[in-house]
């Protein structure tokens, strides 16, 4: 038991540190080694948990997407009323100038490679279907509570919500200033609220 505990560490580790390591230098520039560097061990041990780039990249963006969408669902869970979820949802999706800095040159990243990397694409997919569900549940019971139109299809409006949250964390990334990290926020919410209103 403790045996599996730390290899999974380490196997988290070795993430983490693929994570930094493609924020920092891009996709292209990050080898095995570089991957190793960042954790802080040998590439052996690299090996040992997986068997090429490749690999250590597959399960960082399932083990990233995973994550986003475990704590916006959490995030959205916590709130009884359309807005408070909508809310809570894009809080959870801004987290920070920092956070989302990182993140976001890394998913970009996996997003050029996805249109020739089927495996990318699987696995973008599934986030953005869990992402649709959690639009989906909003926009629902907001229909529900008389404050979004009932003329919306969840179908063709869900995965709107989740473009606009993505487009405005982008928009914002490329500004390059922290300081309009709320900003974008506040017009992400406005603008779906008249999406759905």
């Amino acid at each position: 038991m403790v045996r599996y505990k730390k290899s999974e560490e380490k196997r988290k580790q070795i993430l983490f540190a693929a994570f930094q390591a493609l924020s920092e230098l891009g996709y292209d520039s990050v080898t095995l080694q570089v991957i190793a560097d960042h954790a802080k061990v040998s590439k052996g041990v690299v090996h040992y948990y997986f068997e090429n780039k490749e690999a250590v990249l597959v399960e960082l963006l399932e083990w990233l997407t995973a994550k986003i969408f475990e704590k916006e669902q959490a995030a959205v869970n916590k709130q009884d009323h359309a807005t408070g979820k909508l809310q809570a949802y894009i809080d959870s999706a801004f987290v920070s100038p920092e956070k989302n800095r990182s993140f976001y040159r890394v998913y970009l990243d996996f997003l050029a490679k996805a249109s020739r990397n089927p495996v990318y694409r699987e696995i973008n997919q599934r986030f953005y279907d869990n992402c649709t569900s959690i639009s989906t549940e909003v926009l629902e019971l907001g229909q529900q509570e008389g404050i979004f139109s009932k003329a919306l299809s969840p179908e063709a409006t869900a995965p709107i919500i989740r473009g606009i949250i993505d487009g405005c964390l982008i928009q914002w990334l490329m500004t390059d200033r922290d300081e309009l990290h709320a900003v974008f926020k506040q017009s992400c919410f406005a603008t779906i609220m008249k999406v759905l209103s």
